[in-house]
């Protein structure tokens, strides 16, 4: 309880630098760049706030440790920024003066401490950046709003860059490649060739032991407890006494340099592969520390290529290009159509899908083994990765027509990396196909066939993954046919989906009407899977 006692002692009324302050400036919790221009020097006329309030640990329910590494961060930032010498209000919180949204939050300081201007910095998600418009519009003093100084693109450079053109990925991200001059050579690909995925596909080998994740073991017991005694509803699961994820920028670069020496040289080879026997791979998980601003994009990068460099014995160029893809191409992408296409985009639901959520989503209690560990790994660690989000989880919620909504809830919650501008493009884009193509060309979906190319998780199955109809058919192969069926008016006319039309109509009327009539009979008891 020494972090959370020390921040409440820095209330209001305790600080006699106070009365000198005339500027307040707002950080959010996901704003902890201590590289912004605004740091550089120390200002007596300038108060920082932060707030932990119920307006963000309620507007989804989150993953237990995705709110604790949220405080964790934030208490750290708020600790580092009073120790280089500013001036830092903190409202943990249960403390007395915290009114719990922001709006309110701000009137008070800028009421208790006179302020005669406001300033923050542009919030990454629709909501607070609404939220905000609001609450300057009503102000009577100046405010302002300023860049965090972290994107490597602007908030509408995505737009700007494509026009009415179609949103295609490669084209950005090989702009973003020659604009910070990113293995490149001159103006064309420093080995000719600009994309490496296929080469990215590799199943795990049984045999093949990654290492062991880096973590950082700390005890959070008191933020625990905080939640528990304010009634903060959670869900997932926390080890208490040692919590692993990185929360402050020395963390960060500690994980970042245990990926580029012990990850990378595997990255590419395995990050579409999936095993019910080890958690992280050789994923980097520092998603949330680059998303959270603790490292930025291109530091990140940067230093990611210079271990290439040195190592191109080692580590092949397919493992670097896919991770620098991930990072300046598919983040910024992400973001870009993000602020080119809200609020409409949180609407979209293309396939006009309507179903519920089935309640072992929130459990993992299911007999399809791909799921349940797919979703109690996502319960243990609030994590899991792309391949377990897009083509396991996500492909079963588009197959079997859950509501987009009822499949954003889920993503926003339950990931520790999940802020809605990534969240929402990634699932209800990329995932669900729910915006009809703007993010992807195709519906990302499959049968069982796919999950055994790149799984274990097939073996020792309930279900069996070759059969299409039966009571132990895997409903993966039946949701599959049924999905294409069903929307077929939408999708025939895909030029990349062609093929799996014409596999459907060379089955017999018999054969399919089986087919339909099986996934009928899951879709009427998810429950029951």
């Amino acid at each position: 309880m020494l972090l959370q006692n020390n921040m409440q002692s820095q209330a209001p009324n305790h600080n006699p630098q106070n009365k000198m302050a005339k500027t307040l400036r707002l950080l959010l919790g996901d704003q902890l760049n201590s590289a912004h221009s605004w740091f550089e020097k120390n200002d007596d006329s300038v108060i920082y706030c932060l707030f932990e309030m119920r307006q963000e640990t309620d507007y989804a329910t989150h993953h237990i440790q995705k709110i604790i590494a949220f405080f964790l961060a934030m208490r750290a930032f708020a600790a580092q920024l009073r120790n280089n010498g500013h001036q830092v209000e903190y409202l943990t919180l249960d403390h007395p003066d915290n009114r719990h949204t922001l709006p309110e939050n701000l009137r008070y300081f800028i009421d208790k401490f006179q302020i005669a201007r406001f300033e923050y910095l542009l919030p990454d998600e629709f909501r607070l950046d609404e939220q905000l418009s609001r609450f300057c519009e009503q102000l009577s003093i100046p405010a302002e709003a300023f860049d965090t100084e972290h994107f490597l693109a602007g908030r509408y450079a995505l737009r700007d860059f494509f026009g009415k053109k179609n949103y295609l990925m490669e084209s950005f991200y090989r702009a973003m490649r020659r604009k910070y001059h990113i293995l490149m050579d001159g103006d064309q690909p420093v080995t000719g060739q600009w994309n490496y995925d296929q080469d990215n596909r590799q199943k795990l080998s049984k045999n093949h032991l990654p290492p062991n994740p880096l973590l950082f073991e700390r005890d959070v017991s008191d933020i625990f407890q905080l939640l528990e005694k304010q009634k903060v509803k959670t869900i997932g699961r926390v080890d208490v006494k040692n919590f692993g994820w990185p929360t402050t920028r020395a963390e960060g670069l500690q994980l970042l340099d245990f990926f580029c020496e012990k990850l990378l040289p595997h990255f590419g080879d395995f990050q579409d592969a999936m095993t019910p026997h080890h958690w992280a791979l050789y994923h980097s998980r520092l998603s949330f520390v680059i998303n959270v601003k603790l490292l930025s994009p291109l530091e990140v990068v940067r230093r990611s290529v210079e271990e290439w460099q040195r190592r191109k014995d080692e580590i092949s160029f397919a493992q670097i290009e896919g991770f620098v893809r991930q990072i300046i191409g598919w983040r910024e992408y992400m973001r870009g159509i993000y602020w080119a296409k809200m609020p409409a985009f949180a609407t979209m639901n293309f396939f006009e899908h309507h179903r519920p959520l089935p309640s072992w989503f929130w459990t993992g209690k299911t007999k399809m083994n791909c799921l349940r560990h797919a979703i109690s790994q996502s319960l243990d660690h609030a994590y899991a990765h792309h391949i377990q989000r897009l083509m396991v989880t996500g492909n079963f919620a588009m197959l079997a027509g859950i509501h987009p909504d009822e499949v954003d809830a889920w993503y926003l919650g339950i990931y520790i990396d999940a802020i809605e501008w990534v969240e929402i493009t990634n699932t209800r884009g990329m995932s669900q196909f729910a915006d009809g193509g703007i993010t992807g060309t195709k519906p990302y979906c499959s049968s069982a066939a796919y999950i055994n190319k790149m799984s274990h998780y097939c073996e020792g199955c309930f279900y069996k993954k070759d059969q299409r109809t039966g009571v132990r058919a895997c409903p993966f192969n039946s949701l599959f046919w049924h999905f294409h069926d069903r929307h077929r008016e939408k999708l025939e006319r895909n030029p990349r989906i062609g093929m799996v039309y014409r596999n459907w109509d060379k089955m017999s009327g018999e054969v399919r009407a089986e087919v339909l009539a099986q996934a009928e009979g899951y879709l009427g008891c998810m429950e029951d899977l």
